[in-house]
């Protein structure tokens, strides 16, 4: 039997986001619920941010033009906090102003408070002759009335929260949740918490997969139903399967789905829809299988946490944000300076686990085993090496930051 060619990860991923549409269906959300969802109608503005001209220090609002000279003295005619409505500045006077504050009518300029002395209860000397224009912030230079502030397919942070509460939107409308059925195979999986270290049978080990893909999933923003540990049996499978094919828009699991392994997942699916096996040109990874179940679309990761934990980051979560409209799914790699040596090349694209140190160059994790899950919690980020590529210290190379890759 001849063997597949190894498919390019970047020609796997593009044909996985070609298959995944939008999700129909959107809902409106509170502001202060919306972190992490995805906006499915653009944000307008009905205001001008900020609405009018205001200071932009503690300080008095003049005329510039009637400060021509270092030491005028003016009289202060009226005092304006911030959240005030003010009268326009009388000819040859200033007005004592707080950050914040409108601009009364007349006033071009703000003198900040460092630039003045008190001269008098009720004047105030000006020590520094201001330039028309100088720390008044105008209306509209952060938000236009009419502009866009945020398009549709925005995965919002808090920071584009607080541009929308700061044009009045308390609620927002956003993509809905993608609905994620989470299956576990494997005969020798035990959950924690069902059999001590001590009694656990040989060729068992704890499910760790289970943890940190239905972490991975909800902050992404799905909704998961945990299917737990399906019984290695065809009938259980195909009834988990169907059941789950109806309910949800994505069926994830992970483990034994891999070419030449006989197993009940690759049959199941293959009754009940399609499915397609890949074999990946990367490490950690490889296997991965992709299809249909009946409306849902099905995903099969490879069993050995750091391969699993890998292939989600690379093709699973893109392929979720797109459900749900999300325009950019790309991951910012950085440049950085290599701290270590890495003299064996591979044939397959290689994810190495790295962390920054305080020069700002990564160092690698010793023991880089795609059953090594320490190595996934050490590390800040992967370093993407080419195919066939060896590394020496000193040499760039490509980062992902874990921070946004679990973003």
């Amino acid at each position: 039997m001849t063997r597949a060619p190894l498919r390019p990860l970047d020609d796997a991923l593009a044909e996985l986001l070609a298959q995944a549409q939008p999700l129909a269906g959107m809902e409106q959300v509170r502001t202060f619920d919306a972190d992490g969802r995805v906006l499915a109608q653009d944000l307008v503005s009905q205001l001008q941010v900020p609405p009018h001209d205001n200071s932009s220090m503690d300080g008095y609002a003049v005329r510039a033009r009637e400060i021509a000279d270092e030491g005028v003295t003016l009289p202060v005619t009226q005092r304006i906090p911030a959240g005030s409505a003010p009268g326009p500045l009388a000819p040859g006077g200033a007005a004592r102003i707080f950050t914040g504050a409108p601009v009364p009518e007349g006033a071009d300029a703000i003198v900040m408070q460092e630039d003045t002395e008190a001269a008098g209860e009720h004047a105030v000397r000006i020590l520094r002759a201001p330039v028309a224009g100088q720390w008044i912030r105008r209306s509209g230079e952060d938000v236009t009335r009419g502009a866009v502030v945020l398009a549709r397919g925005h995965r919002l942070d808090p920071a584009a929260l607080g541009l929308a509460a700061s044009i009045g939107a308390d609620r927002l409308t956003v993509a809905r949740r993608p609905r994620v059925a989470l299956f576990s195979t494997g005969d020798e999986l035990v959950m924690p918490g069902e059999v001590p270290p001590e009694r656990m049978r040989p060729g068992a080990i704890y499910n760790s997969n289970r943890f940190f893909l239905q972490a991975l999933l909800r902050r992404l923003g799905c909704e998961v139903s945990d299917f737990g540990i399906v019984p290695d049996a065809r009938e259980a499978t195909l009834r988990a399967l169907d059941l789950a094919a109806g309910e949800h828009d994505l069926i994830l699991t992970s483990g034994g789905v891999s070419v030449g392994e006989e197993d009940h997942v690759k049959p199941a699916v293959q009754s009940l829809g399609t499915l397609d096996l890949w074999q990946i040109a990367i490490k950690p990874g490889k296997p991965f299988a992709h299809g249909r179940v009946r409306s849902a679309h099905f995903m099969g990761l490879p069993g050995n946490p750091v391969s699993s934990f890998v292939t989600f980051l690379l093709l699973v979560r893109p392929f979720l944000l797109k459900l749900q409209g999300a325009t950019d799914v790309a991951v910012r790699a950085m440049t950085v300076p290599a701290a270590f040596d890495w003299p064996r090349a591979d044939k397959r694209r290689e994810f190495l686990r790295v962390r920054r140190n305080a020069a700002g160059a990564v160092e690698l994790f010793a023991n880089q085993s795609s059953g090594v899950l320490t190595s996934a919690v050490w590390a800040d980020g992967l370093v993407d090496n080419p195919a066939g590529a060896t590394i020496a210290k000193g040499d760039p190379v490509r980062f992902l930051p874990l921070a946004e890759l679990l973003a």
